[in-house]
């Protein structure tokens, strides 16, 4: 959530900027800052009145010792009246304020200087692309067709246990998505993340947190009769862990690592895009999370970078990082990289990775503080990164390394896997 003083002071910033998300937010702008106008005049008015009413307290006991009752009475007539005024003033504050801080919860956040213009995903900027396309042999297939062939996926049973986009992994299937989970959190670990097992449903404040709620309502599955939410990926209960808290600055950064299931509704979208593993409404995801001092943030954004890019580099995916458009970067986020394996069988990009600052746009909704050199609370930067995301980079190793003979398992995950094909 956007901090009102930062919207005062740059009005014409917040407007340009989020104009890069093709938003005209001119008017909510304005509204930000006419009802936070009135509540600060509410306020000072509530104060005033309670002051005037303390004031003529004191006085009203200083009259009963001095024996003039009846002066006395005639004020206590005057603060039942200022009492009366107080009330009605709170009850108008509390309003306005509720009303702002809805406003406020609808607004995105500020997209970062870096990020372009554009309409769509079209308009993301490649910025690196590394690895070889594999030359794969004639008759070659797609994920899907694989997972049948070899047993190892089937997503028609998870159709007949669930329905559409929840598949059953079988065998070395099961095998191969543990070892991944299993290297993926290594290797965060190795990098200095310490790892959580987390809550896989969160509360509403959560959500509110973390800007799933109200944003992406819609998109999360919903237990109604306890309102909790199924999480949409680990970065919700991870990143909440630190809500209402105030760390020292010694103890920055943290980094934190978690495997979840994740759970998206995801309703809407068919055809060839979307099959097998490319889409589905559960699937596994091991994530990275950095609570930063707010100088250290970008920094801290690039070294997440240069840690997928590792791992990928190690899995010998061919892979390109993109600088996401104003359009497409998330409601939540300042600055978002897309990591995206090539899929050779469908002769696509596969997104696998997304890395993201959220500068103090989180914070702020969760009261996320560190006391700062001077003493004082500051809110802190969260960054966050799918390390990675399970089914697309599965599929990207099963239509990537496929042979006349069977899908090769990739050589740092054969210790994992314990065999070194699959056929």
């Amino acid at each position: 959530m956007l901090q009102v003083p930062f919207i005062r002071e740059n009005k014409a910033l917040v407007i340009e900027r989020l104009a890069k998300r093709n938003i005209d937010a001119t008017q909510m702008i304005n509204n930000v800052i006419n009802f936070d106008e009135e509540r600060r005049r509410l306020q000072t008015e509530l104060d005033n009145t309670l002051a005037e009413s303390n004031t003529l307290s004191k006085e009203i006991g200083n009259l009963y010792k001095s024996g003039e009752v009846e002066k006395a009475n005639l004020l206590k007539e005057k603060t039942s009246q200022l009492k009366e005024a107080s009330k009605e003033l709170a009850e108008a504050l509390s309003s306005k304020t509720e009303a702002l801080n809805e406003l406020l919860y609808k607004i995105p956040n500020v997209p970062h200087d870096s990020v372009p213009r554009g309409n769509s995903e079209a308009d993301n900027e490649e910025i690196f692309k590394e690895g070889d396309i594999p030359k794969l042999y004639g008759g070659a297939l797609p994920h899907w067709e694989l997972a049948k062939k070899y047993d190892i996926i089937d997503f028609e049973l998870g159709n007949k246990i669930t329905g559409a986009g929840f598949p059953v992994y079988k065998g070395k299937g099961a095998r191969l998505q543990r070892a991944l989970i299993a290297y993926f959190l290594d290797k965060n670990t190795a990098a200095g993340y310490t790892e959580y097992q987390l809550p896989l449903m969160v509360n509403e404040a959560s959500a509110l947190g973390t800007g799933q709620l109200p944003d992406k309502e819609g998109q999360m599955y919903h237990v109604t009769e306890d309102n909790l939410y199924l999480i949409p990926t680990a970065e919700v209960p991870g990143t909440n862990i630190f809500r209402d808290v105030v760390l020292s600055e010694s103890e920055l950064p943290v980094s934190i690592t978690g495997y979840t299931p994740c759970f998206r509704r995801e309703a809407g979208s068919y055809g060839a895009h979307v099959r097998g593993l490319n889409r589905l409404h559960q699937f596994d995801k091991v994530e990275i999370i950095r609570v930063e001092h707010p100088s250290k943030s970008y920094k801290a954004l690039e070294r997440m970078v240069d840690h997928v890019k590792d791992i990928l580099k190690e899995l010998k995916l061919p892979y390109r990082i993109l600088r996401l458009c104003g359009a497409d970067v998330t409601f939540a986020s300042a600055l978002t990289y897309d990591f995206e394996v090539f899929s050779t069988a469908q002769d696509r990009w596969l997104e696998v990775s997304s890395v993201s600052n959220f500068e103090t746009f989180q914070a702020n909704r969760l009261k996320l503080r560190f006391k700062n050199s001077e003493g004082k609370n500051e809110l802190a930067h969260t960054l966050n990164g799918s390390s990675l995301a399970l089914p697309r980079v599965l599929a990207g190793i099963l239509e990537n390394y496929q042979t006349e003979e069977g899908i090769l398992v990739p050589e740092v995950l054969q210790s994992y896997t314990g065999f070194k094909i699959i056929n």
